[in-house]
């Protein structure tokens, strides 16, 4: 991003470069002072930022789905078409920006590229934003931009910042008592790259376990995670949730943690036997579902998670994100292969996304729910590790063209400018939000909305002020960063 950009989109960030182990460092000592630090306390309006009233908002959305296209989601090949190229052996990477053809969809002024054409048949149900802008924030991309993303602060914290999804949870509360306000569908958080780094922010922070998210890894298996083992007794159940409740007391996290966090965890624990005990958890067993409606979404592990969201919204879920999960590159983390790639990704979200809005519509359900397609940055088609300008580097085989058919694609982390999709919620519909050039380097030249901003507006949507804040270690702490968000009110009806 160009200095002039940075100055005038972003907000003044820590300096980015610090590394992975530092940064594990700092998220776990910050982590572990939440277990420790006291209650946060809500702060009013006399009490938050100086002369800054807190505002009553009437909410447009009950419920949130964060549909999360993780690891990069290229906008010049998903949602931002521009000159498009096809592949062929010799082609200057510098003239290729898409490597895929542009597509109508419903609205006459907005176009998607080739693989979409079931999102293109919905765009007239919401607002397509291509100027979303972010910081760069230096090693360990991923980590730290989806760190910042769902929180709205760039790590390392002093304080566990919380996920929005329990900030929703703990400043709305549950629909549905049986339900788990934030549930989190698709992200496997053992067993793969990064795990820590994705664990760090798949929390509560300082407002306690029982906000936290209730992880579902696998949409086929959820009900597996909502039922008794089977054969168990009702009895024997309670029993062994008394045992277990005694357990944690005597763990070394219940002794360490304050009073307050030991309540928090085992308020998540009687939640978590509230739904055990439900009939409600029937929403979790996809089972349960049409073989049509099925079908519809079945892509694979996001598209159930969509279906498994919609079933979730029904039941009464606050927020719910959905991931195509992040694992180093694979998914939409594209370094090679992008195009290939991306014809996978397409086919994976393309009719499930368009499939939960025309449900939701369908349902009565679309106007009271706010659905977010976003990544925590975009790409540029650039081959990574082209050659510099010494002797030897020109001796050596040229990268700089199009050589192998692995090089055609989306490639190289671009934070000037990346797309957001948004419906329902009492967003608008069939509206265009913002430009970013047509050429090199494709930077947002209209309406730029950073993170703050846009967590803003989606606070907005649910009734929430950018400048709600708790204290914690005798500081207050903001639902957007330091209070300054400001939402986008002519993105709503």
């Amino acid at each position: 991003m160009s200095d002039k950009l940075q100055h005038e989109f972003l907000p003044d960030e820590p300096n980015p470069r610090i590394r992975r182990r530092e940064f594990l460092k700092a998220t776990s000592v910050a982590a572990a002072a939440a277990l420790a630090g006291g209650s946060p306390r809500m702060l009013s309006a006399e009490t938050s930022k100086a002369g800054r009233k807190i505002p009553a908002i009437k909410p447009t959305a009950d419920t949130c789905i964060l549909l999360w296209m993780a690891g990069g989601m290229a906008a010049p090949d998903t949602f931002d078409p521009k000159r498009y190229e096809p592949f062929r052996v010799g082609t200057p990477v510098k003239k290729i920006l898409s490597t895929f053809p542009a597509i109508d969809t419903v609205v006459d002024n907005i176009k998607i590229t080739e693989g979409l054409e079931h999102i293109a048949q919905v765009m007239d149900r919401g607002t397509l934003i291509r100027s979303h802008v972010l910081p760069d924030l230096g090693h360990i991309l991923h980590s730290r931009h989806q760190y910042h993303w769902h929180t709205g602060y760039v790590p390392p914290q002093t304080v566990a910042a919380p996920h929005i999804g329990a900030w929703m949870a703990r400043l709305l509360g549950p629909r549905n008592p049986a339900i788990p306000a934030f549930i989190d569908i698709g992200q496997r958080l053992e067993s793969i790259g990064e795990k820590e780094e994705l664990k760090a922010f798949h929390t509560a922070g300082f407002l306690g376990s029982e906000f936290g998210p209730f992880v579902l890894p696998f949409p086929r298996m959820a009900i597996d995670s909502v039922r008794p083992p089977k054969g168990m007794t009702p009895k024997r159940f309670e029993r062994r949730n008394k045992l277990y409740r005694q357990l944690i007391e005597q763990s070394p996290q219940g002794q360490q943690a304050s009073d307050f966090h030991t309540e928090s965890m085992m308020r998540a624990m009687e939640n978590a036997y509230r739904l055990l005990s439900s009939p409600e958890r029937v929403a979790f067993d996809l089972t349960k579902e049409p073989a049509e409606s099925l079908a519809q979404y079945n892509t694979g592990r996001f598209g159930l998670g969509c279906l498994l969201a919609r079933r979730l919204t029904e039941a009464g879920a606050r927020f719910i994100e959905v991931t195509t999960e992040y694992v180093p590159f694979l998914g939409w983390d594209t370094h090679e292969n992008g195009h290939d790639t991306l014809v996978r990704m397409k086919q994976e979200i393309d009719r499930p996304i368009a499939q939960l809005i025309l449900d939701l519509e369908m349902r009565g359900l679309l106007d009271r729910t706010l659905v977010i397609v976003a990544s925590e940055f975009s790409r540029d088609m650039m081959i990574e590790g082209v050659p510099g300008s010494t002797a030897r580097d020109q001796s050596r085989a040229r990268t700089d063209v199009l050589k192998e058919r692995k090089h055609y694609g989306q490639h190289r982390h671009f934070t000037g400018s990346s797309s957001v999709l948004m419906f329902g919620g009492g967003i608008k519909r069939g509206v265009l939000y913002g430009e970013t050039a047509n050429e090199r380097p494709l930077m947002t030249t209209k309406d730029p909305i950073t993170v703050p901003d846009l967590h803003a507006t989606i606070f907005q949507a649910m009734g929430i002020a950018p400048n709600t804040a708790f204290e914690i270690e005798k500081r207050p702490f903001y639902v957007t960063r330091d209070g300054v968000g400001k939402p986008r009110r002519e993105l709503f009806e």
